[in-house]
């Protein structure tokens, strides 16, 4: 169940800041998968996940950030909702 927030709290993360309401979010898609991912989209987004998920990453979490799989993990490793 708390999986499914997760996700739904991070596609309108992603719809919001790369401005795209079609994103549909899998574990595989990396920065490839949306043209409008740069290095200042990726650091805003990572601005707001932290916002939203009340969670503080680290720069070298940050840096190991493959696909939003190991984001959704990461994120549920430091919730305590």
């Amino acid at each position: 169940m708390q999986v499914e927030t997760h996700i739904e709290k991070l596609t309108t993360i992603f719809r919001e800041v790369f401005d795209d309401q079609s994103i549909v979010l899998n574990d595989e898609m990396t920065a490839n998968d949306i043209g409008s991912w740069d290095s200042l989209s990726h650091m805003l987004m990572i601005n707001q996940v932290e916002n939203v998920f009340s969670i503080k990453f680290s720069l070298r979490e940050i840096n190991k950030l493959k696909n939003v799989g190991v984001l959704i993990r990461l994120i549920e490793s430091k919730s305590t909702n």
